[in-house]
């Protein structure tokens, strides 16, 4: 039996009179990836930070491995083994890349373990040209690396990544594509993002929200040649 790694009930966000989540039911199985993708204002992001604990959700529940987490905090959500990356930096200038790496994984780990998986994350995600670098000094494309091995070095086996693309180069996005291969090998991974170019060259399926309600779920080819999904969202962009 495949086990469910993420699954929302009726999820609903409402803020005064707008309801920016509408009745979302989610399920995401172990080791699978999902692209979120809509307008802005769609609710995706809502979703994200309903999903992630940094929004309370008004109505429905939220369950990984089958346990309820509606309303936890991001620290209790992280602790269950759940990596997260939202739009915010959370890479420290003034140390370096490897640094960052092992505060990370020394928060769960010991000192000798941590050194392990820090040295594990370098080779995983191909960090070693900036591994010495101060962060601060580092690219946009760069630091986001960084920041991706810092989600990494919690061995998460659930990873939420909101928009990891924004503003990168065209050769930085190879190098996330690389990225994001390498982390389906022991998690699954949601992604809320715009690039179309990325999500085509990563995604098998894809959930579009439209007016905080799921729109269409299905692979990402018939995703995007479908007429009504190109009406509210893609447009010339598929």
């Amino acid at each position: 039996m495949v086990e469910v790694a993420l699954e929302t009930r009726n999820l609903n966000m409402r803020f005064g009179g707008i309801c920016a989540v509408d009745n979302v039911d989610f399920k995401l199985n172990a080791g699978d990836l999902r692209c979120l993708i809509g307008p802005n204002g769609a609710g995706k992001s809502t979703f994200f930070k309903c999903v992630t604990g940094q929004l309370e959700p008004t109505g429905g529940q939220v369950f990984m491995r089958d346990e309820e987490v509606t309303g936890w905090s991001p620290h209790e959500i992280a602790s269950l083994g759940v990596g997260i990356k939202t739009q915010v930096p959370s890479v420290l200038d003034g140390l370096t890349a490897f640094e960052n790496i092992w505060l990370a994984a020394r928060r769960f780990l010991s000192v000798t373990d941590a050194n392990r998986m820090t040295d594990e994350v370098i080779s995983r995600l191909s960090l070693g040209d900036i591994i010495n670098s101060d962060v601060g000094q580092l690219g946009h494309g760069e630091r986001q690396r960084v920041e991706l091995g810092i989600v990494m070095a919690a061995d998460p086996w659930l990873i939420l990544l909101d928009e990891p693309a924004a503003g990168m180069s065209a050769k930085d996005v190879d190098s996330l594509t690389n990225i994001i291969h390498e982390m389906l090998k022991s998690a699954a991974v949601i992604i809320v993002e715009h690039d179309m170019q990325f999500i085509r060259s990563i995604a098998s399926t894809v959930s579009v929200f439209h007016q905080g309600a799921m729109l269409i779920e299905d692979h990402v080819d018939r995703v995007m040649a479908d007429q009504t999904v190109r009406n509210v969202y893609l447009g010339k962009k598929a």
